[in-house]
């Protein structure tokens, strides 16, 4: 079975967000200034992203934000409280009018506890981006360890990570709003991690087409068909305002993977030089 992520691990661990923050962060997102509630999609959004091992390919949190405790265990317990708490403030207040001892209080911590485990408010901001693209990753890579050639298994994988984006929408746009506020360090790793996730789906494309089932592509085309994908998933984020008033989140999946392939057999179909 194909895995891009098989044998790559950097050690099992939980991800920071757990099913509290889901609820959390549903409750105090209702009625945030600004927003739409459409119908289905704030009480379905982060419903399934609740507890469970993590595959990374890459650096542990622990590892690269600085901490005063020595027991990894600890910190990842303690970051998790924190990343728990600080998803639904962010995401109704915003990263610069949500205070350090807002964050801590709502973890259950004095600041002094809080800065134990993290040396700033953007440590934290951080790792709820790394949460984020954990929840990511698993789903895309839990997909793609199923995936077969040919129309059935592309169509699957973008309904997984559009699902992926969907459920996860408000989280994601505050992501992408307040990545500039990360130091370099930090946004650094946030973009590697976001070039990663487009290389799984890269690798689960070429895996998809490798049989000829959807025509031969070039390899250029492939990895900007990767893209397109994410971006087109992204979209239904920064723009459900006004996408959640024309369709559903099952009917935009529908039609945008009808332009994928459609993409892909006008691509096959071309003449190559």
């Amino acid at each position: 079975m194909f895995s891009p992520v098989a044998g790559m691990r950097s050690g099992n661990r939980k991800t920071f967000l757990s099913e509290r923050s889901v609820n959390l962060y549903t409750d105090a997102n209702r009625g945030c200034q600004g927003e739409i509630d459409l119908p289905g999609v704030r009480n379905a959004r982060m419903r399934e992203f609740v507890d469970q091992p993590m595959v990374l390919q890459h650096e542990h949190p622990s590892r690269v934000v600085h901490t005063q405790i020595k027991n990894p265990d600890l910190v990842d317990r303690r970051r998790r409280q924190i990343v728990d708490a600080a998803v639904p403030l962010l995401v109704k207040n915003g990263f610069h009018k949500t205070t350090t001892r807002q964050l801590a209080e709502a973890a259950g911590f004095s600041i002094g506890t809080l800065y134990e485990y993290v040396a700033s408010k953007e440590d934290i901001l951080y790792l709820v981006c790394e949460a984020v693209h954990d929840q990511i990753e698993k789903k895309i890579g839990d997909v793609l360890s199923r995936v077969q050639p040919g129309r059935e298994a592309l169509a699957a994988m973008v309904r997984e990570f559009f699902m992926v984006s969907h459920r996860m929408s408000d989280v994601y746009l505050l992501m992408y709003q307040e990545t500039h506020s990360l130091p370099p360090k930090w946004r650094e790793k946030v973009l590697a991690n976001e070039l990663r996730i487009n290389e799984l789906i890269h690798q689960g494309l070429k895996r998809i087409t490798e049989s000829g089932a959807l025509g031969a592509l070039d390899p250029e085309d492939l990895r900007l068909l990767a893209h397109n994908v994410s971006v087109m998933a992204h979209m239904w984020t920064f723009r459900r305002w006004t996408l959640g008033k024309e369709y559903s989140i099952d009917e935009y999946i529908t039609r945008q993977t009808e332009f994928i392939l459609g993409m892909i057999s006008a691509k096959a179909l071309r003449p190559h030089p």
